[in-house]
């Protein structure tokens, strides 16, 4: 059962009756979650923040917004969810704010190509290069502390498949903040199906972005799609929090419980009474209890963080 803030907070979106993200274009769907995102309260004031250009192979450049708090003990390479298809760094911009301040990370948060537009490898493409570039600036335009890796939903997805990368490519990575990630294609997981999960995202609107992002089934079985089919020894310690009330339930629990199968420290929670998205609606409280359960993972893996 939804808690009794977030049963409110859902029966307020459901009576704004806006039509759903599949049966819209992705540009009718950007423009509403930018406006659902502008009604949140804008996040805290920090000692710096910067917008830098990331240059591609191809001559274009990936915009990234980098946020500095005061004593940062790590960087994070922040992937902002909205199922490859929706989100930018300006509606992730109070997320990564709570994450710098709260966290003392230098949150870069990047803008990576969507779907369809951009397909399958764009995005993890472009989290790649923020990694390696990130890698590259410590000790420049960054401060010489340990990397991160994370992101909400198919955000999360994304930092799952680059702290795969990183093995054998030169990155070292501390830890990876999984938040209620994408882990894998299968939709035959019974919280993809329970009554009760069919709520902001739904099974259905599941599969629709999956059929943006990859739309060949037969590349769902990449690891850099599904990073639940990769090889998971030698990963970083893994945080993997997940709700109640989300289809995406069972696959992150399961890849928690394989990536403590290999040796990988894990520490793993389930919010009861929420759902998916809850952990950028700081209106309600288990979003900030979410920060509070990361930082003291932080403590447990980052030495400056104690």
């Amino acid at each position: 059962m939804l808690d009794e803030q977030t049963a409110a907070l859902w029966e307020t979106i459901r009576a704004a009756g806006a039509p759903r993200v599949d049966e819209s274009t992705p540009a009718d769907a950007r423009a509403a979650m930018r406006a659902r995102q502008a009604g949140n309260p804008p996040g805290p004031e920090l000692p710096r923040v910067t917008d830098v250009a990331i240059a591609r192979n191809d001559g274009s450049a990936l915009d990234a917004r980098v946020y500095f708090p005061d004593e940062p003990v790590g960087i994070l390479i922040f992937c902002h969810g909205g199922g490859w298809v929706l989100g930018d760094i300006d509606g992730f911009d109070a997320y990564a704010r709570r994450l710098a301040d709260r966290l003392r990370l230098v949150v870069v948060s990047l803008d990576y190509r969507l779907a369809p537009e951009h397909r399958f490898p764009a995005a993890v493409d472009d989290a790649w290069l923020t990694l390696a570039w990130a890698a590259g600036e410590r000790g420049r335009a960054l401060p010489s502390l340990p990397l991160l890796v994370g992101g909400d939903s198919a955000g999360g997805n994304l930092a799952a498949v680059i702290a795969q990368d990183a093995r054998g490519r030169g990155v070292e990575v501390a830890a990876q903040i999984l938040i209620y990630p994408v882990i894998d294609a299968r939709f035959d997981r019974s919280s993809y199906e329970e009554p009760e999960n069919q709520l902001l995202v739904d099974g259905r609107l599941m599969r629709w972005f999956w059929d943006q992002y990859v739309p060949n089934v037969a590349d769902r079985e990449d690891p850099r799609v599904a990073p639940i089919l990769g090889y998971l020894d030698g990963l970083p310690p893994a945080l993997v929090a997940t709700a109640e009330h989300d289809p995406l339930r069972d696959e992150g629990e399961e890849y928690a419980r394989a990536l403590a199968s290999a040796g990988v420290r894990v520490s793993a929670r389930r919010f009861e009474g929420q759902m998916h998205g809850f952990a950028t609606m700081p209106q309600l409280p288990q979003s900030g209890a979410l920060i509070d359960y990361i930082a003291e993972f932080l403590r447990s893996v980052l030495p400056a963080a104690r």
